[in-house]
């Protein structure tokens, strides 16, 4: 790696501090384990001037509710969400979720900050010393994934010109569960905390930094579910993934928020498969059309076109859970 300057703030106003200094030529680490590899392969044009510690902040990992709210702090690691009894019994789905990120030893380290915030996965804008001046990265550049090896990216479209998908699997559980983001700043409906712009893959300002995760509590009779599909059932990141939240009452659905991740460039709800089930008692068949509903508008690229069949099943499967 190169030389950088490594900061350990031991407040969230030094951390700021210490990226208003340095004007979006500094990068966070918590967990690190995305941030060490995005380092060592040297994937953008320029390399982090500093890196700012927040580990080093004392009380921001916990998992407490407080106000008809699940509070995490961003410094939770996966791991102690997808053990916790709280959060298993409450809000499954984000359970389900965390519990399915990587391995146990990157559980361990990786946080829930962490997880939402990572970089974009796409191959060709992780490839070594920045072989691809892609356009996340230069605006005159191109999305070589366009025309090139697109087998895991976006069956939903581009966004801004770019079809990597979001990589996160926490984001679409906490999309299902109508969660928000606490930043040094503001709070931010989960839903708009992703963006396609240049690097970035959220809406953070360059001296903003997520403290706190917060899930409403669940209305009663919601059943959570998070399915992931990938090519090894350890480590790997999502081919393709599903997040449903659904009410029901006196035997039909009154609520339903089912989210679909990994094959969009950020969080995809599908509004169209919740509608299909809403005042309709769970079957078979109505997961079956919901399924068919959630894939309505694909637009598959050359290699990607085996995401929709998967995502359909991921759906109808979820809902009959």
């Amino acid at each position: 790696m190169e030389k950088f300057t490594h900061i350990d703030a031991s407040t969230v106003e030094e951390a700021v501090s210490a990226l208003g200094k340095y004007k979006g030529k500094a990068k966070v680490i918590a967990g690190g384990t995305d941030l060490l590899e995005v380092l060592k392969t040297e994937i953008h044009p320029e390399y982090p001037e500093a890196i700012v510690n927040i580990k080093t902040i004392p009380n921001m990992g916990y998992i407490k509710e407080e106000a008809g709210a699940l509070k995490i702090g961003a410094l939770t690691t996966l791991s102690e969400i997808a053990e916790s009894s709280l959060v298993k019994g409450k809000y499954a789905a984000l359970a389900q979720a965390t519990d399915a990120v990587g391995s146990p030893l990157l559980r361990n380290m990786g946080t829930i900050g962490g997880n939402l915030c990572q970089e974009n996965r796409c191959w060709y804008y992780r490839a070594r010393k920045n072989y691809f001046n892609c356009l996340r990265k230069n605006p005159a550049g191109l999305c070589y994934a366009l025309i090139g090896d697109n087998r895991y990216h976006s069956i939903f479209g581009a966004l801004n010109g770019c079809i990597a998908v979001n990589p996160s699997d926490t984001a679409p559980a906490l999309v299902a569960l109508d969660a928000s983001v606490v930043t040094s700043k503001r709070t931010i409906a989960i839903k708009d905390l992703f963006t396609v712009d240049g690097e970035k893959t959220t809406v953070l300002d360059d001296d903003e930094i997520v403290t706190e995760v917060q899930v409403p509590e669940p209305k009663a009779g919601t059943k959570q579910v998070f399915l992931k599909f990938r090519i090894r059932k350890t480590i790997d990141f999502a081919i393709s993934s599903v997040a449903t939240a659904i009410t029901i009452e006196a035997g039909t659905v009154a609520d339903a928020r089912i989210v679909l991740g990994a094959v969009a460039p950020v969080p995809y709800r599908s509004t169209g498969a919740e509608d299909t089930i809403k005042g309709k008692a769970i079957s078979e068949s109505v997961a079956d059309e919901a399924g068919t509903a959630a894939v309505k508008g694909a637009m598959p690229f050359t290699h990607n076109a085996y995401l929709v069949p998967i995502t359909k099943a991921l759906v109808k499967r979820a809902i009959l859970a």
